[in-house]
């Protein structure tokens, strides 16, 4: 196969059949397609776009690229969760021990760090020893005891997209709905789900920027999961501001061991709750949603769901020390707290900024080889529509050094606006869309 007469066909606008596809990211796996030559293949596919039998094309080739988990002889139901990525998005860390405390197989397979968002793997291996690259014995074996598994695509999981997604952070090759759609789906589709929940954010953090693209991202993944048996429901939740107040993995690990005590910030809980609703009625196990909610906060409140996060942490090699004393994660050694400049509202948190500026404090990677700083970032204590005074704290800067404080300082100044007046936010959950179309919540 000729690579760079693909390159061409595609960036002039050309479809590739399934054959081409499948041949494209087998050579690509195997390492005789070389980087830059997926790059600027990534490239014309990201500016002319896929067809939606492409899609799917590309969606096969990746989850044929390697093994698939065989969950169907556990029986009970197979849901899982999957985030289009946000600031401050820690749900999934709260959400899979959660929804398996009921009684629900959640292999949850995640990725790291994508453009201005963290990843759920970096932020889980901010907990002391903790594993996330399990082979598939092991996963399933985990699963079949407590009925979850934080992992990462080994090479197992869909190889091809695991080599793809580091590519396309690095290539700014992102904001793609066929290659979001095709990517989350390749891993999704190897857990042998029966069902898969989408948090699709909406607003000036989220990767896409209309709300037209959304639902056309919904769609897609909607479609593909139908054509592999598996339903799938999108939730479109805010984006506008960071979720919840961490930023930075390990004071998001933090966050989400406050969360599955019941005792996390209003929003991020919100949110959770909304997520795990939609997964606990795809399974089957709730009638509706509002049962689903009544399940939900009785496995907080009465510390289930905590006790099934220690037990992952514990099965993976991690520290669960950590559930009791948060100080063992990784700690910042330079602080500093970032007050209001002037009495007014809150008119704008920007999601962007604070995620690029993680990566400016070392808490992200802007090449593939880059080593993640786990400790530094931001806690937030302000929402857009917040009334604040002269001198108010509104955040405080986790960084490595001074350096890293001044950073700190002119990335707030940059991300936090405050105005005399200020529009409201964005809802946070303001839509389901499903095979029936799309719902305003």
């Amino acid at each position: 196969m000729l690579v760079h007469r693909l390159i061409e066909r595609k960036r002039d606008g050309g479809r590739l059949d399934a054959g081409e596809w499948r041949t494209l990211v087998m050579q690509y796996t195997a390492g005789a397609v070389t980087d830059y030559q997926m790059s600027a293949f990534l490239m014309a596919c990201f500016l002319r776009g896929l067809d939606r039998t492409e899609t799917s094309a590309l969606t096969d080739a990746m989850l044929n690229s390697g093994s698939r988990f065989d969950l169907a002889s556990l029986g009970v139901p197979r849901v899982d969760k999957h985030s289009i990525g946000g600031v401050g998005d820690k749900v999934s860390i709260v959400l899979a021990p959660l929804v398996a405390s009921l009684g629900i197989a959640v292999p949850m397979v995640s990725g790291r760090g994508l453009g201005h968002t963290g990843g759920t793997l970096d932020k889980l291996e901010s907990i002391p020893g903790m594993r996330t690259n399990l082979s598939l014995a092991e996963a399933r074996a985990q699963i079949e005891d407590l009925g979850c598994a934080l992992l990462g695509q080994t090479d197992e999981i869909a190889p091809a997209d695991r080599k793809l997604y580091a590519l396309r952070d690095a290539t700014s090759t992102v904001e793609s709905i066929p290659l979001i759609a095709s990517s989350i789906m390749s891993k999704k589709l190897a857990e042998d789900l029966t069902g898969l929940v989408i948090d699709i954010k909406r607003g000036s953090g989220a990767f896409l920027t209309s709300f037209e693209q959304e639902v056309a991202l919904a769609n897609e993944m909607i479609h593909l999961g139908e054509g592999h048996g598996c339903p799938v429901v999108a939730v479109v939740t805010a984006m506008d501001r960071p979720l919840g107040r961490a930023c930075g993995h390990a004071l998001e690990v933090e966050e989400a061991i406050t969360a599955l005590k019941g005792e996390g910030p209003a929003d991020l809980m919100e949110v959770t709750l909304a997520l795990g609703a939609e997964m606990l009625v795809l399974a089957r196990v709730a009638s509706d949603a509002s049962a689903a909610r009544t399940d939900l906060n009785a496995a907080l409140s009465s510390g289930k769901a905590l006790a099934r996060f220690r037990k992952v942490v514990e099965r993976q090699g991690g520290d669960p020390a950590v559930l009791d004393d948060t100080s063992r994660l990784p700690q910042a050694p330079a602080r500093e707290t970032y007050a209001a400049r002037r009495a007014g509202f809150v008119s704008r948190v920007e999601p962007r900024a604070i995620g690029r500026g993680i990566i400016e404090l070392g808490g992200g990677r802007k090449v593939m080889s880059d080593e993640i700083d786990a400790a530094v970032g931001f806690v937030i204590h302000v929402k857009p529509g917040d009334r604040v005074e002269a001198g108010q704290p509104l955040a405080v800067i986790h960084a490595r050094d001074d350096a890293g404080i001044e950073a700190g300082r002119s990335v707030l100044d940059a991300a936090i606006t405050i105005a005399d007046e200020a529009e409201p936010p964005l809802k946070l959950v303001s839509h389901r869309i499903s095979r029936n179309g799309v719902e305003t919540l």
